[in-house]
């Protein structure tokens, strides 16, 4: 995320100038619209996940150092909401299915390879299944992924090993090897 700004934007920002805060939001939208849909894999709830990102950035301007990047932050927050979203989804998801009619027939995904790595995916806890998508999809190197959660880089290494162990193992009972 390129830091083009005005010199006192940042500073604008931190004492509460809505002219600042909305050319921040038009300057750097679209770069954490990108990096949410990277994390939840659906633009539509992007989209929800980008709002709060910047309605959190707002309510917490005050802690932000304009001396830092403002980027580097605002990934930061993307990610936390982000995960939020993902934890919300996953709870969402149990509550459906546990309140599910029993009579009806249990689902059972397309035997395409595809589904079966989707469902494995989603199974993931979030915190996996951030970095997973992250570092496995789309290929971010380890320190931007380390400095986006917050977290030190071995966190990262060890996250992703623990999500793949989990892929694989969910793969091979279904019986899909890689």
């Amino acid at each position: 995320m390129p830091d083009t700004l005005e010199p006192d934007l940042l500073g604008r920002f931190v004492e509460g100038d809505h002219a600042a805060f909305e050319g921040l939001f038009r300057h750097y939208q679209a770069d954490v619209f990108r990096w949410i849909v990277r994390i939840v894999r659906d633009a539509s709830a992007s989209e929800d996940v980008l709002v709060e990102t910047f309605w959190r950035a707002y309510r917490g301007r005050a802690r932000f150092d304009p001396s830092r990047s403002f980027g580097a932050w605002m990934r930061r927050i993307a990610t936390n909401a982000a995960l939020d979203h993902l934890k919300a989804a996953r709870r969402r998801a149990r509550w459906s299915a546990e309140n599910a009619v029993a009579a009806t027939a249990p689902v059972v995904p397309d035997p395409d390879v595809n589904e079966f790595i989707t469902l494995a995916f989603r199974r993931l806890p979030p915190k996996l299944q951030i970095v997973a998508a992250l570092a496995l999809i789309e290929e971010q190197p380890y320190a931007e992924i380390a400095d986006a959660l917050d977290v030190p880089i071995g966190t990262v290494k060890s996250r992703v090993f623990r999500a793949t162990r989990a892929l694989r193992k969910d793969l091979a009972a279904l019986g899909i090897r890689p």
